[in-house]
């Protein structure tokens, strides 16, 4: 470490420590990158902005804050903006509008040309190129523009000359959304949670997350298209395609549960249980066959649960109810608004 890097280094910490007023805004003005965005590790752990740093941490985190590693992961960069905005409303800290005006620039920066979002930027190995919509990572960053576009929650207090490129970003993200909608057979279906970034097409990103339809990304992309006024008839069939998909991928009579498994790693196994009131979806489909699969990390196909290891079963979310609300509140009330129009 060079003497000037320190230096700066400390300049930025005293800098912060005058300006100090809200503990967890502070702390991400400092986490912040240069190219705008912002990591979700600290040391290679996950990142928590409720605590007080050290001098010596403050050193670290001003020469990680130097690094490439910005990005759209876990409502990475998403949520600083958003805390960020509404502290800035509440203490008028100048540097709080600021920092997140330029995670803003950030998202318009990071989007491609076909209107997808890599999950890192500038950073871009392995699958962190890729067209993220794992973990809601795209639709987190649409939702931020399309605040910005609306002037809501919060966003509304940010320069208007982010207006036009959110804008624009927003209209080739529902483009990349309704060009990565997998068809099988020719009849459209959901989608994967994450797409090669050139061609667009389904790909593997960790070893265990294989092509395939998801049962629980797909619910975000469908609540977004919804959320869009005056839908064209493309948006419409895409959303009634998923819908169809959802009904039909429906495991019906099933629930997952933690047991007791004393002795386990974490005392606890989970299982699918029987249940006559009860739904679920599964993580993964099978693209060909819309039959449910688990990997482990050799990234070889399962058809049962039971079949993998009980770190991968019990470290990974593989069912969920997570279009319930969607099919049983949401689309129908979509429809009769769309219907109305």
């Amino acid at each position: 470490m060079n003497t000037s890097t320190i230096l700066a280094a400390f300049a930025t910490l005293f800098f912060f420590q005058a300006t100090a007023q809200d503990l967890q805004a502070d702390n991400m003005l400092l986490f912040q990158r240069a190219s705008g965005g912002w990591s979700k590790q600290f040391k290679k752990k996950a990142l928590d902005y409720n605590q007080q740093f050290s001098a010596e941490d403050k050193i670290q985190i001003a020469l990680e804050a130097k690094g490439r590693d910005a990005n759209i992961d876990n409502g990475s960069t998403a949520k600083e903006i958003r805390y960020l905005l509404a502290t800035y409303k509440k203490v008028k800290n100048p540097q709080y509008l600021s920092a997140a005006e330029n995670g803003i620039r950030f998202l318009l920066k990071a989007q491609y040309e076909n209107g997808g979002w890599p999950q890192y930027y500038p950073e871009q190995n392995l699958y962190r190129a890729q067209i993220t919509y794992n973990d809601n990572a795209m639709i987190n960053a649409l939702n931020v523009l399309q605040d910005v576009v609306r002037k809501q929650n919060d966003l509304e207090i940010v320069n208007p000359e982010l207006i036009a490129p959110a804008e624009k970003a927003i209209k080739k993200g529902i483009d990349c959304i309704l060009k990565t909608q997998i068809k099988v057979n020719g009849v459209l279906t959901a989608w994967c949670q994450q797409y090669d970034e050139k061609t667009m097409l389904p790909a593997k990103a960790r070893s265990y997350e294989l092509p395939s339809i998801s049962g629980s990304e797909s619910v975000k992309i469908v609540e977004f298209l919804m959320s869009q006024p005056n839908p064209s008839s493309e948006i419409k069939a895409s959303v009634s395609a998923a819908i169809d998909w959802f009904n039909k991928a429906k495991i019906s009579g099933y629930k997952i549960v933690d047991v007791p498994a004393p002795g386990t790693p974490k005392g606890k196994n989970r299982e699918v249980t029987a249940d006559p009131a009860a739904a679920i979806w599964a993580r993964f489909y099978e693209i060909e066959t819309n039959r449910p699969f688990f990997c482990d990390r050799d990234g070889i196909k399962k058809y049962d649960i039971k079949e993998i290891t009980y770190d991968a079963r019990n470290g990974y979310s593989w069912y969920g109810e997570w279009p319930k609300n969607l099919l049983e509140k949401e689309y129908p009330k979509w429809l009769k608004t769309v219907k109305s129009l």
